[in-house]
């Protein structure tokens, strides 16, 4: 369809705009990052290099961007997007830590436009593109086996009673 042809690249253009920044420059947001890599690295043994997360952040966006953009695998990739874009938001554009108002106006326009962009990417994650979905789809098979099941159940009955008179017609 048009809309999904026009919809997801322009969607995945913001996600290679940041995962380009991501990449080539790490150090803007390495800073801001470098306390939430410290405690995970003390937790969970990643290691405590902001910049090197920065960068690997940055590659999966691209990776998604691009899954997206071009509509291969796109369901994947906005859930690896969207997944991506939950703890960005948090780091980056927590206005709630902020005291200076015009920088507090400011992060609170971010978390607002990445809380619309999220929004896009969650309905790209459920988009079957007019087909029906998984779920459905094994409801359906289900439905479709118990019936051939009844079907077959009532024409065994059937044979059997049928062979039953049979047999009995032609006993002595």
């Amino acid at each position: 369809m048009l809309v999904r042809r026009l919809a997801r690249p322009l969607l995945a253009s913001y996600f290679v705009y940041e995962g380009l920044n991501n990449v080539r420059t790490p150090k803007a947001h390495a800073e801001e990052l470098a306390p939430f890599v410290e405690k995970a690295a003390k937790e969970t043994g990643v290691p405590n290099d902001p910049e090197l997360i920065v960068r690997g952040v940055g590659g999966a966006q691209l990776v998604g961007a691009a899954l997206l953009g071009t509509g291969r695998f796109p369901r994947p990739a906005a859930v690896l997007l969207g997944a991506l874009m939950g703890p960005s938001t948090y780091v980056h554009e927590g206005f709630w830590a902020e005291t200076d108002p015009a920088r507090k106006a400011q992060k609170k326009s971010g978390f607002f436009r990445n809380a619309a962009i999220l929004g896009g990417v969650i309905l790209a994650a459920v988009d079957t593109a007019g087909k029906p979905s998984l779920r459905w789809r094994a409801a359906q098979g289900a439905d479709q086996s118990r019936r051939g099941a009844r079907r077959a159940a009532r024409a065994a009955r059937r044979e059997a009673k049928l062979l039953a008179t049979q047999a009995g017609s032609s006993l002595p």
